[in-house]
This record gives structure tokens, sequence and C-alpha cells, in this order.
């Protein structure tokens, strides 16, 4: 998978190329244009791009399929173009190139748009999904849900969402799920991270310690609430970072 696949823009893509005038004459439909279509898709690395190359005494490598150069697609398909560009020339463009590229077309442009506005207006859109970090994919995941109609009263649960993420990736997840409340949505997070904590409408603090010697609510409150509670632990260290 890839960002344009995992966020159904690419089938907007292949339809657009679909109704070229160039894969009209030849009958073509959408799936002409996928990499994962055995009518469109390079023969030899099977739209991967890359072959396999096995090595006796040493691990496997990947090495440019030479039949495509890399681009996925046989050779006919990629003379259809749109303003110029291939279906492979496409998939190579960054979401901020292409939602220029795209701007007067509005299914693909609003799901660029809203990628941009989580912070992935750098990622190529044909970019490998094992390539990405997990702060990406988080931010992947919620763009879908950030892309649905306004008003959707949905209920999301994340279990400990900052596992794993940079600081600066844990601000923009703030901000993300603060995006989601305003659009009518609710959000139940399990989460020890105090950013996380300090941002909470309400919390739920479980204790007083952990395993056999918690699973009783300890305090619950807006965080300064929660923050001058002295029997939660959570609390003492949430009021530093209130106070800093």
């Amino acid at each position: 998978s890839n960002p344009a696949t995992f966020t159904g823009i690419f089938s907007h893509i292949r339809d657009l190329f679909a109704q070229l005038p160039e894969a009209r004459v030849r009958g073509w439909g959408p799936s002409r244009f996928s990499f994962n279509a055995k009518e469109g898709r390079c023969e030899v690395c099977q739209g991967e791009g890359m072959v396999k190359v096995e090595m006796a005494l040493l691990p496997d490598t990947y090495v440019v399929c030479e039949r495509c150069g890399g681009k996925r697609f046989q050779e006919e398909v990629l003379e259809v173009k749109y303003r110029g560009e291939s279906i492979a020339d496409v998939l190579d463009m960054t979401v901020e190139e292409a939602l220029h590229f795209f701007r007067h077309i509005p299914p693909i442009k609003d799901k660029l748009e809203v990628l941009k506005e989580v912070g992935l207006g750098y990622l190529k859109l044909g970019q490998p999904f094992h390539t990405l970090s997990g702060g990406e994919i988080q931010r992947l995941r919620l763009s879908r849900e950030l892309a649905r109609q306004k008003g959707d009263r949905t209920l999301y649960i994340l279990d400990e969402p900052t596992a794993g993420l940079h600081p600066s990736e844990i601000e923009r997840l703030i901000e993300i799920l603060g995006r989601l409340i305003e659009r009518g949505g609710s959000v139940i997070v399990v989460e020890h991270n105090l950013d996380v904590l300090k941002a909470a409408d309400y919390i739920i603090d479980l204790g007083p310690e952990g395993g056999e010697g918690g699973g009783e609510v300890v305090a619950s409150g807006r965080p300064e609430e929660v923050a001058s509670n002295p029997r939660s632990h959570t609390g003492r260290f949430l009021k530093r970072v209130l106070e800093g």
C-alpha cells in the first residue's frame, strides 16, 4: 500500500486517466492504471518496481526492474498522460506537488489538502508503506477520518497513540485529535503522555498503583482538578507541566 491507495486518492486518479481520449480510444478502464492489475502492471516485477535477486550465501537483495525502470507499469500505459504527466509520474509527486497539479479536480484536491493539513505534504503519493514511520502512518489513518463529512458523530478510541512518536509528532497528533472533536466526534484516549493529558477536556485517573495495586478511580475531572488531587500520582507530575 501507499498514501495514494490508502486514502482512496488513487481511485480518483485512475478514473481521471481512464477518461482521457487516449485511454478511451484504446478501450481502457481504471484497472489499466493500477500496478496491482495484470493488464496494466509490468509483468517482470509484478508492479513492484523492484526485482528480488537471490544470493547463495547472502540475504536476498532487490534491484530496480530493468523492464520498467522502477515505474511499475507497462510502457504503453505510461504513454497516456494528463497535463504531460504519466500515472507513474503522478505517483512520484509529493502531496504538495500533487495538490498544485490537481488543484482543479475537487475529489482529489480535497483529500490532498487534508494530508497537507496533518503535516504529510512531503510524502510521495506512491511511497511504500514500509518506509513510513509510526507517526506518519498514524496521521495517514487520522487523515481518512478528517476527510469524512462534518457532523459525523463518531466515537474514536485510541490506545496509547503517542507510543514511538517524536515530540513534534505528538504535538501534531494533539492538533488532529482537536480537529476530530471540532467536527462533531468524541475521542477517548488511553494515555500516559503528559502533553496529551494537559490537552484533555476530562481525565479519569486509575490507580493508585499499577497491576493488582490499581483498578480504582483515584481522580477525575479537568486537568487542573486531577493535578490538585493529593492521591493521584499522575496529578503530581501533571501539576508540574501545567505550572511550567
